[in-house]
C-alpha cells in the first residue's frame, strides 16, 4: 500500500482518532500526529489519545434521542470510538457513559497496534504539507491555532469551555443522599443529592458572587450555552438551576416518597464506580472557592474533591464559509478539517466527523466515488450544517433531529416520528454498506 498518498491527521482526539482509524482499515497509510504527552493543556491529564476532558457521558443510547441515532449509524460503520465506549462502559441509566481511563487506553492500543498507522508526539506548528486532516480540536495550542487563523483569514471564532469536578464516593454522604434515575428509567445508576428550599437558596447566593478564576478574555456571553459554568447559570436567576441541571423532576425521594425542591446528580467517572462526577457543574471558580461552596450541597458537606472544575478555551471556524459538505477546504482541497473546531458540539458528533472525513478522504485518494451521506442520516445532517452556506449565526451544534430532512408525512407521536426517522437512517446506511461491500466497506 506504500503507492497511496499518506495523510498527515493532526491531533488524536475524538475526530482524529476517529479519522486515524477509517482511513487506516481502508489501507491508507496515516501519519497520526499529536501533541501529547511531550505538552500537555491545563485540561488533560492523561497521555492516551481521545481523552474525555469533560464529562463522561456520551448521552443517550436510545433511537427515538437523535444522538442514539448518530451512534447507531456509527457502530454499523464501524467506528472505533464507539467500538471503545461499548467495551469500557459503566451504568447510567438510559445514557452511555464510559470509564474515562479504560476507554482512552483502549482506542490508544487499538491505533499503535497499526501497522500502516505512524505515531509521531510532537506540537505541531505549520500546516503539514500534503493530505492533511486537522482535528487538533478545540484545546488546539496557541501556535497551531494562530497557523489555523491565517490559513482561514478572519473566519475563525472562539467560545469557552468548562470541565466538572469529580468526588469520591466514600466521602459523600449517603445519609442526605440516594440512588436513582430520572423517573426509573434504566437502573439506579445516579447518586442524587437533595436540598430543601432554604438550603437551595443559601447555595445558589454563594454560588453567584463566587470568586472565579482569572481566564484572560473570558466573559459570559463568550461561554457556548450547552456547557454553561454552574456560576453563569445562578447570575441568570434564582430558578435557573431548578430548571437545569439540578431539577428535581422525576426523582422521587425513598425516604419521603416525593420530590424534593432541587437535586444535585452525580454520575458514576469510572469502573470501579469509587469516582463520581457532579452532573453539570462545569465551573470556573477558583479550587478554594468551589470547596467552600460545593460543600454546601448537604451529601457533599464532607466531600473529597479529586479533581476541581477548570475553564479552557475552545476554538471553532466559521465553517459554512470555509468547508464543503466533506470538511474540506474549500480554497484547499488538501486540507480537512474534523471535530468540534468545525462547529460540531459533543464527543460523538466530533467522533462522527472524524469518521466522515476518514471514510470521504479514503474514497477519493483510492479513486472510488464518495459516500455522500445525505441529510436523511445524522452524520450527514452534521455535514450539511456546518457546511450550508444558508446558516446565519453560525453556532456549535448537537445533533437533533431538527437537522435531518423531515419524513414528509405525519407520524402520530414524536417517538414514533423520531423512531421513524431513525429507521429511515439505518435503512439508508444499511444499504450502502451493502451495495459498496468490498469497495469501501468490509
Amino acid at each position: 500500500m506504500n503507492h497511496l498518498t499518506p495523510v498527515t491527521v493532526v491531533g488524536a482526539g475524538p475526530a482524529g482518532s476517529e479519522c486515524a482509524w477509517q482511513l487506516a482499515k481502508r489501507g491508507i497509510p496515516v501519519r497520526l500526529i499529536d501533541m501529547k504527552p511531550a505538552k500537555m493543556t491545563p485540561a488533560h491529564t492523561s497521555p492516551y489519545f481521545s481523552e474525555l476532558v469533560c464529562s463522561n457521558s456520551l448521552r443517550s443510547d436510545e433511537l427515538a434521542n437523535a444522538v442514539g441515532l448518530l451512534k447507531a449509524e456509527m457502530r454499523a460503520l464501524g467506528s472505533l470510538f464507539l467500538e471503545s465506549a461499548d467495551v469500557n462502559r459503566v451504568p447510567a441509566g438510559g445514557a452511555l457513559a464510559v470509564d474515562r481511563v479504560g476507554f482512552a487506553r483502549y482506542i490508544t492500543n487499538k491505533l499503535t497496534s497499526r501497522d500502516n498507522i505512524e505515531i509521531v508526539s510532537e506540537e505541531v506548528t505549520a500546516i503539514p504539507e500534503g493530505e492533511v486532516v486537522i482535528a487538533s480540536g478545540p484545546l488546539s495550542s496557541d501556535t497551531i491555532a494562530d497557523r489555523i487563523q491565517m490559513l482561514c483569514g478572519q473566519e475563525g471564532l472562539h467560545f469557552y469551555d468548562a470541565v466538572a469536578p469529580i468526588v469520591t464516593l466514600e466521602s459523600v454522604d449517603m445519609s442526605s443522599a440516594f440512588f436513582a434515575s430520572r423517573y426509573d428509567k434504566g437502573t439506579a445508576d445516579y447518586v442524587n443529592c437533595p436540598m430543601d428550599k432554604d438550603e437551595y437558596l443559601a447555595f445558589v447566593s454563594e454560588l453567584a458572587k463566587a470568586k472565579e478564576a482569572p481566564i484572560h478574555g473570558f466573559d459570559d456571553g463568550a461561554v457556548f450555552e450547552g456547557c454553561m459554568p454552574v456560576e453563569v447559570m445562578a447570575r441568570r436567576g434564582v430558578d435557573t438551576l431548578r430548571y437545569g441541571p439540578l431539577k428535581p423532576v422525576g426523582l422521587v425521594d425513598p425516604r419521603t416518597g416525593r420530590e424534593n425542591y432541587a437535586v444535585v446528580q452525580l454520575r458514576k467517572d469510572n469502573a470501579d464506580g469509587t469516582l463520581y462526577n457532579l452532573v453539570g457543574f462545569q465551573t470556573h471558580l477558583t479550587f478554594g472557592e468551589q470547596k467552600r461552596v460545593f460543600s454546601m450541597i448537604p451529601a457533599l458537606k464532607d466531600a473529597q474533591f479529586m479533581r476541581y472544575g477548570v475553564m479552557h478555551r475552545n476554538t471553532f471556524l466559521n465553517s459554512p464559509r470555509l468547508l464543503d459538505r466533506y470538511y474540506r477546504l474549500k480554497s484547499d482541497s488538501r486540507i480537512s478539517f474534523a471535530g468540534q473546531m468545525t462547529g460540531v458540539e459533543g464527543y460523538v458528533e466530533s467522533a462522527a466527523s472524524g469518521m466522515l472525513v476518514g471514510i470521504e478522504t479514503a474514497a477519493r485518494i483510492l479513486g472510488l466515488p464518495p459516500a455522500d451521506f445525505p441529510q436523511e442520516t445524522a452524520i450527514g445532517a452534521l455535514a450539511q450544517y456546518i457546511s450550508s452556506g444558508s446558516v446565519g449565526d453560525f453556532q456549535p451544534m448537537n445533533i437533533n433531529f431538527g437537522l435531518i430532512t423531515p419524513l414528509g408525512y405525519r407520524v402520530k407521536g414524536k417517538r414514533n416520528k423520531n423512531a421513524e426517522i431513525s429507521a429511515r437512517s439505518l435503512r439508508w446506511i444499511g444499504n450502502m454498506i451493502e451495495e459498496r461491500k468490498g469497495e469501501l466497506f468490509s
